[in-house]
């Protein structure tokens, strides 16, 4: 029978510093505060601690699951600042962000998109005590599709189907980074595939249900400091680590009157499992060079409202705000299957807080089927300065936004757009692997460039 080691790893990045005594003649400094509790009163052996010790080096980015990208489909969204996404009516990407306004369709649409990420993310370090550089630009260009389809089945019910990759991210710092102990690269990555319906009460109340299909895939480098042993840095990749899991919605829209609408949707919290492969190089002590791994945090739930108001015969406003649950994504599991005296968990906190979003956006639509859109939002930052990590520094938020599209007067439309996303100043005061660094992201930004393309298939 298996002896189940367990490590809880209590973040406070800024504030303190714990001692590793291994159990042959020499100590390690490490950031956290570790508690090691064993199933029989006994120590651990050399080799497990050892264990805990990789594994609690690798935690704190364990859960570097980026943000949710809000950004997808026609102009209506890529250039509102997703302010019109709840209140979303007449185009198939209703199929995703409230399937609800998939009874606004009387004939089967198609709407394929694309988007380009460009971010620029420079971290610019005030202390760095175990050297290195500051990483250059660690962000790195993405392309991410996207494809929705929707057809009415009836006067009152609509069938959609839609894949968006819900959300993401990666940095890649290099091997010389000040916060190598922290971070060197990562990447998290998930595509959903969600079919959907929608139903129409009466000619005021739809309503619209769906369940996502989510693929996620993650993977990290990260360096483990041996100054101790006057050794090079040690290395942990870990590869492959991926989960499916599903997350439902639901939606509602309200046509208050002939120039308002009223939208709501909520999406369920989903758990995320990973499971992996950890591999550690060039370590001085004796390990298992690769152990199989799992990860699980959960993705936040969230409830969305907007409102749409025409102003006139070409323009129209709309208004959003949500609430995210990013507290639960805060805590995450993390565990090696196969270390030398059983498995070994790690529990880690980021001390993360729930957000809240706020968005306008104006549209105009010609009578010649020119469209355009503006718009921006707001996000609260889901952590403080003491709790920020660098593999995920996440702080608020501002978009500005901006799309053109066009209906040929045929059976297709097309559309470009654009959304400046402003991350933050990200500032950061961490120690890892017993070496601090502290600085602030000087730039911290994503540019979306996207592009969309619409088909009407009649009834």
């Amino acid at each position: 029978m298996y002896q189940y080691h367990t490590v809880q790893y209590g973040v406070n990045w800024a504030n303190y510093t714990c001692l590793i005594l291994i159990n042959c003649g020499f100590a390690m400094k490490h950031s956290g505060r570790i508690e090691l509790s064993v199933s029989r009163n006994k120590m651990l052996s050399r080799l497990s601690l050892i264990a805990a010790f990789v594994l609690a080096a690798a935690a704190p980015v364990a859960n570097a699951g980026g943000i949710y990208l809000t950004e997808i489909g026609s102009p209506n969204s890529l250039g509102t600042a997703a302010s019109g996404n709840v209140t979303n009516r007449g185009i198939a990407d209703a199929a995703w962000t409230n399937p609800a306004g998939m009874t606004g369709l009387d004939e089967t649409q198609m709407l394929t998109g694309l988007q380009v990420l460009l971010p620029q993310t420079e971290f610019e370090s005030t202390v760095a005590e175990a050297g290195g550089g500051d990483g250059g630009n660690a962000g790195e260009i993405a392309a991410i599709p996207s494809f929705f389809y929707v057809k009415p089945l009836n006067d009152d019910w609509s069938f959609g189907l839609s894949m968006v990759a819900p959300l993401g991210g990666g940095f890649d710092f290099g091997d010389d980074f000040v916060g190598r102990y922290a971070v060197e690269e990562i990447s998290l990555q998930a595509v959903a595939i969600s079919p959907s319906l929608g139903y129409r009460i009466n000619d005021k109340v739809s309503v619209g249900f769906g369940v996502s299909a989510i693929y996620t895939i993650f993977e990290m480098d990260i360096a483990i400091n041996q100054s101790a042993f006057a050794a090079p840095d040690a290395q942990v990749n870990i590869e492959d680590a991926t989960d499916l899991g599903v997350q439902p919605f639901v939606g509602l829209q309200w046509q208050y009157s002939d120039r308002g609408t009223f939208g709501i949707v909520y999406r369920a919290e989903a758990d995320v499992d990973l499971d992996g492969d950890v591999t550690i190089n060039d370590l001085v002590l004796p390990l298992t060079p690769q152990s199989s791994l799992d990860i699980s945090w959960d993705n936040p739930q969230l409830v969305e409202i907007g409102f749409r108001h025409k102003l006139n015969d070409e323009w129209s406003m709309t208004m959003n705000a949500d609430w995210e649950d990013w507290s639960t994504f805060s805590v995450t599991d993390f565990a090696i299957n196969d270390a030398p005296m059983g498995p070994l968990f790690v529990q880690l906190d980021r001390n993360w807080k729930d957000t809240y979003k706020f968005g306008v956006g104006f549209t105009r639509e010609r009578a010649d089927g020119q469209k355009l859109a503006f718009g921006a939002s707001y996000d609260t930052s889901p952590v403080s300065s003491a709790d920020r990590t660098v593999d995920l520094p996440s702080d608020e938020q501002l978009r500005l936004s901006a799309a053109y599209g066009r209906d040929t007067g045929g059976r297709s439309a097309w559309g470009i757009g654009a959304t400046w996303l402003w991350l933050g100043n990200g500032k950061v005061d961490q120690t890892a692997g017993g070496a601090r660094f502290a600085g602030e992201f000087d730039k911290n930004w994503i540019l979306f460039v996207g592009g969309m393309y619409q088909r009407r298939f009649g009834k």
